[in-house]
């Protein structure tokens, strides 16, 4: 039995060999073929995505100011300080990251139940879904001018007046630092709390009902089963949920400025609206770049944290 195994097993191994690099043609080839459809996106991202941000590195280092680069001058890292000295940019960025992160939170925290309430039998769930869904539609740009008039600092404000009624003096609900923030705060939650709830609404029903029916036959709770049924099946779509977030709190521009341009003081100013004014309004281009590219790299790291705590979160759970 030996002897004929020992026989045999050069034979095997050889056409072992011959399988294993037929199969890595097979392979080449098809990777070949799936690099030439990938080739025309790749194009269309070194264009619009590398070279402008290779660009804009170079740009930081110079005193480019639009017209023609031959004539600028290397400054080295001088922009770079501008921005830590400039406390206009600086607030741009501290009301960006703040915004950012308590937008992703608040909604998170708002649209995971409100998908599970969602996902129940109850008269008016489809109008319900609708409803919520809807109020993500208008554009930031719309909901800021509607806004502006409910949230409006003046007696005649929607939400002043019906404070007057009750006896109360008119609150400054957009010339105040702080209440600005939390009314931009506010608006977007309620804006995106529809939209991400019908993000999770979609993943839950994937999640099989024999699960939930076995747990209530074991006499698990409704808290119980949201811990441990729902939440670790729903980690996906808090990862894709939270990166839309985060993603999108980051590059936010259209509903501060439409609701306070940026103000009061530079209580509202964002990082996009400060590389708008500063790299193309004022024509500093150096000084715009720089904080563009000091701007990706906080948008690296915050995306690279979430990661992280995303993954953390999948281990803990599972």
């Amino acid at each position: 039995m030996t002897a004929v195994a020992r026989s045999v097993s050069p034979a095997y191994q050889a056409d072992e060999e011959r399988h294993s690099r037929e199969r890595k043609k097979r392979n080449l080839a098809d990777n070949l073929v799936s690099l030439r459809f990938l080739l025309p996106l790749l194009a269309v991202y070194i264009v619009i995505i590398l070279i402008p941000f290779f660009q804009s590195l170079v740009f930081s280092f110079t005193d480019y100011g639009g017209y023609d680069f031959a004539l600028a001058k290397f400054v080295g890292l001088a922009n770079y300080r501008m921005i830590f000295q400039d406390q206009t940019l600086l607030a741009g960025l501290g009301f960006t990251l703040v915004y950012t992160v308590l937008t992703t939170a608040f909604t998170t925290v708002l649209a995971l139940p409100l998908a599970v309430i969602l996902n129940r039998q109850f008269f008016g769930r489809n109008f319900a879904r609708s409803l919520f869904f809807f109020l993500s539609v208008p554009s930031m740009v719309v909901l800021g001018l509607v806004w502006q008039y409910i949230f409006s600092p003046l007696g005649n404000g929607a939400v002043n007046m019906v404070l007057g009624k009750m006896g109360i003096d008119p609150v400054p609900w957009l010339s105040d630092s702080k209440l600005a923030c939390f009314c931009i705060i506010f608006i977007a939650v309620w804006a995106q709390t529809g939209w991400h709830a019908t993000l999770y609404l979609a993943y839950l029903q994937a999640v099989p009902a024999d699960l939930y029916e076995q747990a209530s036959v074991d006499g698990a709770s409704g808290f119980q089963q949201f811990v441990h049924i729902t939440l670790p099946q729903m980690v996906p779509a808090i990862s894709v949920s939270v990166f839309m977030l985060l993603t999108g709190g980051l590059k936010v521009y259209d509903l501060p400025f439409a609701l306070t341009g940026g103000g009061p003081g530079n209580a509202t100013y964002t990082v996009t609206q400060s590389i708008i004014v500063t790299g193309i309004g004022s024509g500093r281009y150096g000084v715009g770049s720089a904080l563009g590219v000091l701007f990706f790299i906080c948008c690296l790291l915050l995306v690279a944290l979430q990661q992280l705590l995303s993954r953390l979160f999948e281990k803990r759970l599972s």
